[in-house]
């Protein structure tokens, strides 16, 4: 068998010097760009004010419910959201859930 010593030196060599894998490198670095800064800071805003409105009201929509947790929550805790917007969900996730008179109305075939 042949020496793979310089054969894997020169694989590594390759991937290492490839712009790709530098590209990848910064890419993980830039997480934090002002751009997603923004985002975080506008989900945040989001999430307290409706969440405080709910809880302040002292039910939720089954409908705003999904809504609150699937187009703000969760997206702001994959981007590594913070413990308040843990509280606010936990709170608003206790909250009786009551039906959306404008969807009885729909269904219905009111206005």
């Amino acid at each position: 068998m042949t020496d793979l010593g310089p054969i894997l030196v020169a694989i590594a060599t390759t991937l290492i010097a490839s712009s790709g894998f530098w590209t990848y490198l910064l890419s993980k670095k830039n997480t934090n760009s002002a751009t997603t800064r923004l985002l975080m800071g506008l989900a945040y805003d989001r999430i307290t004010y409706l969440g405080m409105n709910y809880i302040e009201r002292g039910y939720i929509s089954k409908d705003e419910y999904e809504d609150f947790r699937k187009y703000f929550y969760e997206p702001y805790k994959e981007l590594g959201g913070n413990g308040t917007a843990d509280r606010i969900m936990t709170a608003v996730s206790e909250l009786p859930i009551h039906t959306s008179n404008f969807r009885v109305q729909l269904k219905r075939g009111e206005s």
